[in-house]
């Protein structure tokens, strides 16, 4: 690697939408709308599937984890993002570009990882309903889930100690609007090839292996459809799983699109970043809840307490 001029790192400074300054009121009203909007709907479903004894089954126990992700998720980069927007600054300190990239790997990952979790409670309770009980049971159910903190947290904290090793030359400038970790590792004077030879294995299994087990979910539980003899049988069997497709579809779709575009650094990098990471987590809610009627009833009960209590 050829020798640059190195210096110890204090601050990082992210361009994000800071070009475009006369747009930067408008900017700042569509994030923190969209960031209220999504918060506010995650945690009504957590509080739905909290309030409501019916709803505590293995779907709706993996439906309120996916919730409460979304919401980290989209925290480690719209608030950072709002401020700086706010106070006209791009900074962001080396120790708060550390911790952003930590969370935002820890929560995209879980993302992954509930999502393929997800798919597989589908696939037994249509493929395998007489023994959906029996094999997703509260022990399975809670370790599945802890599985995919461990992994997720696993290697976050790997990634991220990497980071710390390296140095970083003069060029402190992110052209995004959050820490994105190869953007991070160019500015790297000192060698990358362990970070990345661990970026491009991880992104590699975690995007393959979860993306493999969901299909073959689907594809059973397609078949499985398909055999059903009335139509109407096949649509209310198809309609217990459709949210979850959305949501798959929304998520991988956003997703690739990301890792597909040229230069993430450009304006269509980062808007298929934005769709990836706030996007996403807005528009779930919605789609559980406006094609699921036992999310709506929960969650009519659950503003009827809080109109009640005000």
């Amino acid at each position: 690697m050829e020798p640059r001029n190195q210096t110890s790192v204090s601050e990082f400074l992210l361009l994000g939408f800071s070009q475009d300054s006369e747009n930067q009121p408008i900017l700042f009203g569509l994030f923190l709308s969209m960031y209220l909007v999504t918060v506010l709907g995650n945690l009504l479903i957590i509080l739905a599937v909290s309030s409501d004894s019916h709803l505590h089954t293995p779907m709706y126990f993996f439906l309120s984890n996916l919730s409460f992700a979304d919401i980290c998720f989209i925290s480690t980069t719209i608030p950072k993002m709002l401020v700086n927007i706010q106070t006209q600054s791009k900074s962001i300190t080396y120790a708060g570009c550390i911790a952003q990239m930590y969370f935002f790997m820890v929560f995209g990952c879980m993302d992954t990882f509930l999502l393929t979790v997800m798919a597989y409670d589908r696939f037994v309770a249509i493929c395998h309903p007489l023994h959906y009980i029996v094999i997703m049971n509260p022990w399975l159910c809670g370790l599945l889930v802890l599985v995919s903190w461990f992994i997720s947290l696993s290697y976050s904290l790997i990634q991220s100690l990497l980071m710390l090793r390296l140095s970083f030359c003069t060029n402190r400038v992110i052209p995004h609007f959050y820490c994105e970790l190869t953007q991070a590792l160019m500015l790297a004077c000192s060698d990358t090839l362990v970070n990345h030879i661990l970026q491009y294995i991880v992104t590699g299994l975690l995007g393959i292996v979860p993306f493999s087990g969901i299909l073959f979910s689907y594809s059973r539980i397609a078949s499985s459809i398909l055999r059903i003899p009335s139509a109407n049988g096949k649509y209310k069997t198809f309609s217990t799983c459709a949210s979850h497709l959305s949501v798959v579809s929304l998520f991988y779709g956003t997703g690739l699109g990301v890792y597909l575009s040229s230069d993430a650094s450009s304006w269509r990098g980062m808007i298929a970043s934005l769709m990836y990471t706030v996007v996403t987590p807005m528009l779930n809610p919605f789609i559980y809840s406006l094609r699921n009627r036992d999310i709506k009833r929960a969650l009519q009960k659950v503003l009827r307490i809080t109109l009640y209590v005000q």
